[in-house]
């Protein structure tokens, strides 16, 4: 199952305190202040990695915690640094608060500071004066940051498959791509997006959308969230519809509800299965689907001929 939302809450590590000693050494009666700093906090990192799965990590531990810095001692030794905490979060991972969205994951190894370590505090060695030759007080560690968060995955494809459910987009992408995506002839067999790659694209197979998905029916707006950054759609209209302009117009509809953003992407029209029909209603329901969009081809996974056209199309559109 993917998971592709959390809310977790990371914890940086607290600064160590500074020591308050003196010199105790033999022909030395009055030796002076010589406690050590604290070590700071642990930092929390983020690094994108390339592995859509990553956030299943985040399912049941929701709290995580960087090592808090150690104190410091006499002879002006400093308490140990915490250990920085890495979390790795799937390329295409949003962070927010409760304030809006403070970062995006775009690359993978991109690293990024998440909660910074409180810093260790000064030791008493560093509070002597003229003064006050003795100071019996050091500074108290800092603090280190604690955010509570929320992580929504957004794939990055190039070209995200959408369309009614069993309108053939998995094994579209299954014969496009490496990719070996479940397919069965029932509504909803696709119930989690699909990648595969096609060249240097990335192909994405979104679950199928219905009447009513961008207000949360069937599946549709768990997941429409995952073709905001495809630079294409490519829509799936069954050659077994008996009406494939309606079933084009549900997708729209559900994509200008969810964000009117994705109705401005570059789009291609695919009548699938075409196996099904005999070349004449193939022909007339292509030329019907042409005065919608120019961008419109007929495509069969049994018609190697029809897959290559749709690669080209998908590279110069």
């Amino acid at each position: 199952m993917l998971i592709d939302e959390v809310e977790i809450t990371v914890r940086a590590g607290n600064g160590g305190a500074g020591c308050v000693s003196f010199m105790r050494a033999k022909y030395v009666p009055r030796g002076g202040p010589d406690g050590g700093d604290g070590g700071n906090g642990g930092d929390v990192w983020i690094e994108g990695v390339s592995d859509i799965g990553a956030l299943h990590h985040f399912r049941f531990q929701k709290e995580f915690a960087a090592p808090d810095g150690q104190p410091g001692s006499g002879a002006k030794k400093s308490g140990k640094a915490g250990q920085d905490l890495l979390l790795k979060v799937p390329v295409g991972s949003v962070f927010s608060d409760e304030q809006g969205v403070l970062l995006e994951i775009v690359r993978v190894g991109q690293p990024f500071l998440l909660a910074k370590g409180g810093k260790g505090g000064q030791g008493n060695w560093h509070f002597r004066t003229s003064i006050n030759q003795a100071p019996r007080f050091a500074e108290p560690g800092g603090k280190g940051e604690v955010k509570h968060l929320k992580i929504e995955l957004k794939l990055i494809a190039d070209v995200g498959l959408v369309g009614l459910p069993n309108a053939g987009k998995t094994s579209l992408l299954n014969e496009l791509t490496a990719a070996s995506a479940k397919v069965a002839n029932y509504p909803f067999t696709t119930l989690e997006p699909n990648l595969g790659v096609m060249g240097d694209l990335i192909l994405a197979d979104i679950p199928g959308l219905i009447t009513g998905a961008a207000e949360g029916k069937g599946l549709g707006d768990k997941f429409l969230r995952h073709i905001q950054r495809t630079k294409i759609l490519v829509h799936c209209l069954s050659a077994e519809s008996t009406n494939p302009v309606g079933d084009y117009q549900i997708i729209r509809q559900e994509l200008d509800k969810f964000s009117p953003e994705l109705l401005a992407k570059k789009e291609i029209l695919l009548l699938t299965k075409t196996d099904l029909l005999n070349e004449l209603k193939i022909k007339a329901t292509i030329k019907i689907l042409r005065k919608l969009n120019q961008n419109t081809l007929a495509v069969s996974v049994y018609d190697l001929d029809s897959l290559k056209a749709l690669q080209k199309l998908v590279l110069t559109v």
